[in-house]
């Protein structure tokens, strides 16, 4: 997991694909997009808008991916994302391919980061974590954010 400031996610120590990543998704406005998915580069670069409440933890399972890298920017609110390092997830669920995701009820060594407006967490392949987890110092809230499905493959060009 990497984090850092969507203003400056050069300062981050990423690699030019993901600060491309992120700076085509970010060029969309996606604040003031509908939820839904939209197309940046074909099958390898997309993102999904989405607005929802945060919950508790407990209410929640991780998720995991294969195929694509998550850029997680937060647009609105505060939120809590619980996350665990390379292939941590335990008492994991089917693998649904097409979807890309594995849901798993445990994280070992489970770790936390809030995130708050124009913060910005990267989840690498097999890196388990569940976002969109209430903030303790703000109660349940609504958010909206933007997560940028980079296609692994694009760090290997």
């Amino acid at each position: 997991m990497i984090t850092g400031e969507s203003r400056h996610p050069e300062s981050a120590g990423l690699p030019e694909a993901l600060i491309n990543a992120i700076r085509i998704a970010l060029a969309e406005k996606p604040q003031h997009k509908a939820p839904g998915s939209y197309p940046l580069q074909g099958e390898t670069l997309f993102m999904n808008v989405m607005e929802f409440s945060t919950q508790p933890p407990d209410a929640k399972k991780a998720e995991q991916h294969r195929e694509y890298i998550d850029i997680q920017v937060l647009l609105t609110g505060t939120e809590l994302i619980y996350y665990g390092l390379f292939e941590s997830g335990r008492e994991c669920e089917e693998f649904h391919v097409e979807e890309d995701y594995q849901l798993c009820r445990r994280i070992e060594n489970e770790q936390t980061l809030t995130l708050l407006p124009g913060q910005f967490a990267v989840f690498m392949p097999l890196e388990p974590h569940k976002p969109g987890c209430v903030a303790a110092h703000s109660g349940t809230e609504t958010i909206k954010k933007v997560v940028i499905k980079l296609h692994r493959s694009a760090l290997e060009a």
